[in-house]
């Protein structure tokens, strides 16, 4: 699909880090770009700063995800592109011994729920919205009517310890992948997700100096952290191949992540 200018995008979790570099990129090539999430301080910085629109929404509700893209719809029309970067990590063992005092506990269950419901089923609940919207869109010349575009990690193939509800949530949206872009294959509309590796955010980017430098160490080649422009630079690219879909893409450097 060929990138235009006055299309349409929504992209989650749009305030900051992988997020923010798709929005800046898709605003570069002309795209009105709807900025969801949760950070409204963030979020409408980056929105006056680019003239996006900033929508506040938690994925994990579907009055406001509704009335995020009600939103977005009115200011830019229905959204051909929609990118999913919202989403959130934490790092708990399935169970573990404290060494000290010998108490045994086991994996939060309100966090390992969290972590699927914002990850895995608030991806989901944006996707059905906004390919539902897609679908009364007319066929653009090159047959095609939207994109969806996901996040996963390399976490979904490879988590480390403490990854279980990261790793479990970033496969599902590995897994949903191609069946959804199966069941969109008559609407001209595709789905492809992907796995970033170890990236310069603004999360990574808190960790001491010496922590980034062995990260960095791990990678293959380039032995650095990846640019969240580079991120956005293969999100323009999936857009434009048509005949890119169904795929799920290590972005990683030829990383494979050790257990720890």
């Amino acid at each position: 699909m060929k990138l235009s200018v006055g299309m349409a995008a929504v992209v989650t979790g749009g305030a900051s880090g992988l997020g923010a570099a798709t929005v800046r990129r898709l605003l570069h090539q002309g795209v009105k770009v709807a900025i969801f999430d949760f950070n409204e301080s963030l979020g409408a910085a980056l929105a006056t700063e680019t003239g996006g629109v900033f929508c506040k929404v938690d994925v994990t509700s579907d009055e406001q995800v509704e009335a995020a893209f009600a939103k977005a719809r009115a200011a830019h029309g229905q959204e051909r592109i929609l990118v999913n970067c919202a989403g959130v990590a934490d790092a708990f063992k399935t169970a573990s011994r404290d060494k000290s005092t010998g108490q045994i506990r086991h994996y939060p269950m309100d966090k390992f729920e969290r972590t699927i419901q914002i990850n895995l089923i608030g991806s989901f609940r944006c996707i059905a919205k906004a390919v539902a919207g897609m679908l009364a869109l007319p066929l653009l010349e090159d047959g095609e009517r939207g994109i969806v575009i996901n996040t996963a990690s390399v976490a979904a193939q490879d988590g480390q310890i403490g990854q279980a509800a990261y790793s479990a949530s970033k496969a599902g949206i590995v897994g949903m992948t191609l069946p959804i872009a199966r069941d969109l294959m008559d609407e001209g509309i595709r789905v492809n997700a992907i796995l970033p590796g170890l990236f310069a955010t603004p999360l990574a980017l808190g960790a001491p100096t010496h922590v980034l430098e062995a990260l960095a160490a791990q990678v293959p080649f380039p032995k650095r952290l990846g640019n969240p422009d580079e991120f956005a630079a293969l999100v323009e690219t999936i857009v434009s191949n048509a005949y890119l879909n169904g795929e799920s893409i290590r972005l990683d450097g030829a990383i494979r992540m050790a257990a720890r």
